[in-house]
Order: structure tokens, then C-alpha cells, then sequence
């Protein structure tokens, strides 16, 4: 859809207007074993920003995350976050199979995550092996598999994520 804009004053204060997608990333969560509780967070805080966001999306690690962020890029959404598969398990591969869908690196959202967690007392934020970057004109975010890792991912995005979605949407400053 691609609609997304800055508030009236041009600045990265305003709301989020556009569409997201929420990947959770969790064989156990796809598998019914235990419920969600990270995706239903980034939801509500990209809804909060103002995005139209459905439910999560809940995918076991692997191909189906390919498959999954695929089918958003080609739903236009304007930026889709992915919570869970970024540590450092075996199965583990959110990061490699996200590399393998964007165009274009933004290292400086998954550092800014890693940076925040680190910076609000979470040492565990470093292992966080998240990326984020462009795949036609949708930012893709990774963000680690815990509701306060969403929670503290869509602090952090607050404040940039207007910018980004204006300048993808192609508005020149």
C-alpha cells in the first residue's frame, strides 16, 4: 500500500500511516505448544503508531519464513516486523533467511536495537542476531522472541519509524 507519511510538521514525531505484517518465528508457538506473546505485542505497539496491522503471522523456523515474509513484500506492506528465531540455536536462522529476501542492508535499526536493549540493562540484547533492511520498498526489521525485546523494539522504532516509511514511500527531504 505504501502510504505512509509524516505528520503535518514533516518530522519523525508524527504517526505511522500504512500497513505492517508481524512474522513470529517460534516452532513451538506454531506448533501449539505454547502461545504467542511476542507478536501479539509488536501488534499493538505498531497499531499504536497508527499502522493498519492484522493479527501475527505464526510460522515455524525455516522455509516457512521465507514463505512468509515473501508474501508480505508482495502484499506491499510497508514495513514488517519478525519477533523470535535470532538467537543463537541451531534453528536459529530468522537472520540468514532474511538476508536472503532484502535488496538493501539497514545495519543501523538492528543496531539501534541491540544498542537499546544493552543501554535499558538487557546484556542478553547483544546476542540478538536480528538485521533489518529493504526488500522493494517494505522495511523488514528482525526483533529477538520476547515480549519485552517487542516491547522495547517498537520504543526504539518509534521515533524513526515515520522517517523510514516516508522516505520508502518516496517523499524527498
Amino acid at each position: 500500500m505504501h502510504a505512509a507519511t509524516l505528520g503535518s510538521a514533516g518530522n519523525s514525531t508524527g504517526p505511522c500511516r500504512g500497513t505492517a505484517r508481524v512474522i513470529t518465528v517460534s516452532d513451538r508457538a506454531s506448533a501449539g505448544v505454547y502461545e504467542d506473546r511476542s507478536g501479539p505485542v509488536l501488534v499493538a505497539g505498531l497499531r499504536a503508531l497508527g499502522l493498519e496491522v492484522p493479527d501475527a503471522t505464526i510460522v515455524p523456523d525455516g522455509d516457512a519464513v521465507r514463505a512468509a515474509l515473501l508474501d508480505a513484500v508482495r502484499a506491499d506492506v510497508d514495513v514488517i516486523l519478525t519477533t523470535g528465531g535470532t538467537g543463537l540455536g541451531p534453528r536459529d536462522l530468522t537472520p540468514e533467511i532474511t538476508a536472503s529476501v532484502v535488496e538493501r542492508p539497514v545495519p543501523g535499526l538492528a543496531e539501534l536495537l541491540r544498542a537499546d536493549g544493552l543501554a535499558h540493562g538487557v546484556p542478553a540484547a547483544v546476542l540478538s542476531r536480528g538485521i533489518a533492511g529493504v526488500a522493494g520498498r517494505t522495511l523488514v526489521v528482525n526483533v529477538a522472541g520476547s515480549p519485552g525485546a517487542a516491547r522495547d523494539a517498537v520504543r526504539a522504532l518509534a521515533p524513526v519509524l515515520p522517517h523510514a516509511l516516508d522516505q520508502l514511500a518516496g517523499q524527498t527531504h
